[in-house]
């Protein structure tokens, strides 16, 4: 499930352009079966929920409650003032204010909805560790459709990195593998029976 970006930066994404300055740090993809046509984020967000990625197995559950516990007693998630003014909703145009089927800053979980385009989403989250990225791109193939998930991380302090590297093997062995499993169960639930 996890990619070459190679293919997911040959995409005609808007995230591209909006997200060059941020480091794409993985790239995942998922094949969805069936779904018949006109599918879109929309639907994909069904399945995607913030409560479904949380919980997509008891192992993910506990890693989240951890990280919970860990951020609140470092003071990790703290809100600041500043944090949203440095959102990349500010960044948006008119006309891409326009295409969002969500509004921009709109709660997304752990994340706040940037834009969700029909067949492109980008959501972030921003704390004390980093300001990062979910980009999510739909196309549709001969047997259903591919959805690409890419993660973009844009360094906010020294300790950055670090914090990566420490929660990369918990993120690339358990986390993803798990919700986009999860993913997969739902959509054959929602769009293939």
């Amino acid at each position: 499930m996890q990619a070459d970006p190679t293919e997911y930066r040959q995409l005609d994404l808007r995230a591209h352009d909006f997200l060059a300055d941020v480091t794409l740090h993985d790239v995942w993809v998922l094949e969805l079966e069936g779904g018949g046509t006109g599918r879109t984020m929309e639907d994909v967000r069904t399945c995607f929920t913030p409560q479904t990625a949380v919980t997509a197995n008891g192992t993910v559950k506990t890693l989240f409650a951890i990280r919970a516990r860990v951020g609140r007693f470092f003071g990790w998630d703290d809100k600041q003032e500043r944090w949203d003014q440095e959102s990349y909703r500010h960044r948006l145009t008119e006309e891409d204010r326009a295409r969002s089927l969500v509004t921009p800053g709109a709660d997304d979980g752990l994340f706040k909805v940037v834009y969700v385009f029909p067949n492109e989403s980008v959501s972030e989250v921003r704390n004390a560790t980093v300001h990062a990225f979910s980009c999510m791109a739909l196309r549709q193939t001969m047997r259903g459709y591919r959805l690409y998930w890419g993660i973009y991380v844009k360094p906010i302090s020294p300790w950055t990195g670090t914090y990566m590297r420490i929660i990369d093997p918990f993120r690339r062995a358990i986390v993803y593998p798990a919700v986009l499993n999860r993913v997969s169960v739902e959509w054959g639930i929602r769009f293939c029976e």
